[in-house]
């Protein structure tokens, strides 16, 4: 009887707070449009996965460029149908790996590219004509697509024909990830300087992953996860359009990147209700005509905020729970996480079961083959609407403020999340949010499992091929491109041109950035207490 007591009040509510009804009919359910069909709540496509399968991109990168080369050869042997790169924090914050702030971190938590000659390096025996790729990269976005571009024309590829994503969503920066650089502002330049070049110049290209994950990873509910990356969304096509472009010219090449929970149904209502939220938004308020400006395209990433240290294989039901929840949602790529990131990088035994786990999902499980399978359920359709209802209540009061700007310039988007990730682990903490293996069903036996470590020397080879480079390169030409840089930098020109200019004289990413440093100023994140 305590065990019953328990589970009924334990599912009372979601992981949202919404509240979840012993049952559910057909008076729960509104009319449902076709796969599609505006608003898109089923699926973007006709067809779904009938037509096409999701995008098999598992999230690589560490050490040096040869080593991550081989990992994504490797991956690609195994099934992998795109390609993802996780760059070193220096690279991610504008530091060659020879900066004193960089010592201990060269290679550690992603692979460490400084220059053209490391992404040439990074893409050894890759097509980039023949791939899509995608790049977790902000702050820096425009210099690594610059030499993504570069590498790509001296395969003899034009830069036409480049397929894939950087995210170089600055915005969410300020909220949960604080990779960030320069303030909101010019960052915002920088982002759409980006975006405009890409509308023109590389039209297969997303040009922006507008991102959710991280602040679900911070802490964010579902509901605050789908209203704070709409409210950037809102804010990246303003600022487009404040450029003088026509709504249409650059938001089909849009794309969204949220994380998969392990609230299987949730999660799917989710997915659901953000198609809806941004079809509305972009026909209603931006009067967008494409119907691919209507269209939310998403990455998925299982969420690693869940995994666990304790009872490590464990996290490989979370992670199927979460791939399943992601595709059931029709997201249009995705990476799974591995069980062993609670530990350390993933080792390749890991992230081929990750890939496996993808793939048996995908070609046995047959979720796969109706489009939207859990369209009609009286639970998701109900969830669907209460979570749509709870992004525009969100987005009613961010708007009140004058839009996501100014919002996360008041600490109120940062605040928000504060609370949700103080509410969870008081849940978790008290046992009201089970975890297994954490705060119920623990083990005290210890297990193991063989863990990835990066090899110490990796600093000094990386510090040694930078003092290499900057020997044999014609510096007088690089310090010209500098100069050009930062003119380009105190105009409304677009940077783009000027920053693949920078890279082809192998200016390393630090160099260039620092140039920027200089005319921008660095952002120093207010007391949010």
């Amino acid at each position: 009887m305590a065990e019953e007591k328990l589970r009924k009040d334990q599912f009372l509510t979601t992981v949202d707070g919404l509240p979840i009804k012993q049952t559910y009919s057909a008076e729960d359910v509104k009319p449902l449009e076709a796969p599609g069909a505006f608003p898109y709540t089923r699926n973007i496509m006709t067809q779904g996965y009938r037509s096409r399968l999701w995008t098999m991109r598992q999230y690589a990168g560490f050490a040096t460029v040869e080593e991550t080369n081989k990992r994504y050869k490797y991956l690609y042997e195994q099934g992998q149908t795109g390609f993802s790169v996780a760059f070193h924090l220096p690279t991610q914050i504008g530091y060659d790996s020879d900066h004193p702030l960089a010592r201990g971190e060269v290679g550690r938590v992603g692979v460490a590219v400084d220059s053209l000659q490391d992404m040439e390096q990074l893409w050894d025996g890759i097509k980039l004509a023949s791939v899509s790729t995608s790049m977790t990269v902000n702050a820096t976005a425009p210099v690594i697509l610059a030499m993504y571009i570069a590498a790509a024309e001296k395969q003899g590829a034009k830069a036409s024909e480049l397929e894939g994503t950087v995210q170089n969503d600055l915005l969410k920066e300020y909220i949960a990830r604080n990779t960030y650089i320069f303030s909101p502002g010019p960052s915002l330049r920088m982002a759409t300087d980006l975006c405009a070049y890409c509308a023109t110049e590389l039209p297969k290209w997303n040009s922006i992953s507008i991102s959710g994950y991280h602040m679900r990873e911070a802490g964010s509910t579902a509901i605050q996860e789908v209203a704070f990356t709409m409210a950037n969304g809102i804010a990246y096509v303003q600022a487009m359009i404040d450029r003088g472009m026509d709504v249409d010219s650059f938001a089909p090449r849009f794309s969204f990147f949220f994380a998969s929970y392990t609230n299987l149904l949730e999660e799917v209502a989710k997915f659901r209700a953000a198609r809806r939220v941004w079809a509305k938004i972009m026909k209603d308020r931006f009067h967008a005509k494409n119907p691919r400006s209507l269209m939310l395209r998403f990455h998925c990433q299982t969420d690693g905020f869940t995994l666990t240290e304790q009872q490590p294989r464990n996290n490989l039901m979370r992670v199927t729970l979460q791939v399943l929840a992601a595709v059931l949602g029709s997201c249009q790529s995705l990476h799974a996480n591995s069980f062993d990131e609670a530990l350390a990088l993933p080792s390749e035994e890991a992230v081929q079961l990750s890939l496996r786990t993808q793939q048996i999902i995908a070609y046995e499980s047959g979720v796969a083959d109706a489009v939207d399978p859990l369209g009609g359920s009286y639970y998701v359709e109900s969830l669907t609407d209460q979570i749509e209802a709870g992004v525009n209540k969100y987005l009613d009061s961010i708007d009140k403020m004058g839009g996501a700007l100014e919002a996360i310039k008041k600490g109120y988007i940062q605040k928000e999340i504060m609370r949700s990730a103080y509410d969870y682990q008081k849940a978790v903490d008290s046992g009201e949010q089970v975890v297994v293996g954490v705060n119920k069903f623990q083990s005290k036996t210890k297990v193991a499992v063989e863990s990835m470590s990066i090899d110490p020397g990796v600093e000094a080879k990386q510090v040694a091929r930078l003092k290499a480079l900057r020997a044999g390169r014609d510096n007088a030409a690089v310090k010209k491109a500098l100069e050009n840089v930062r003119k380009v930098a105190k105009t409304n020109e677009n940077i783009m041109p000027a920053l693949i200019a920078a890279v082809k004289t192998y200016a390393t990413l630090g160099e260039i950035t620092q140039v920027m440093r200089e005319e921008f100023g660095e952002y120093r994140e207010p007391n949010m207490i």
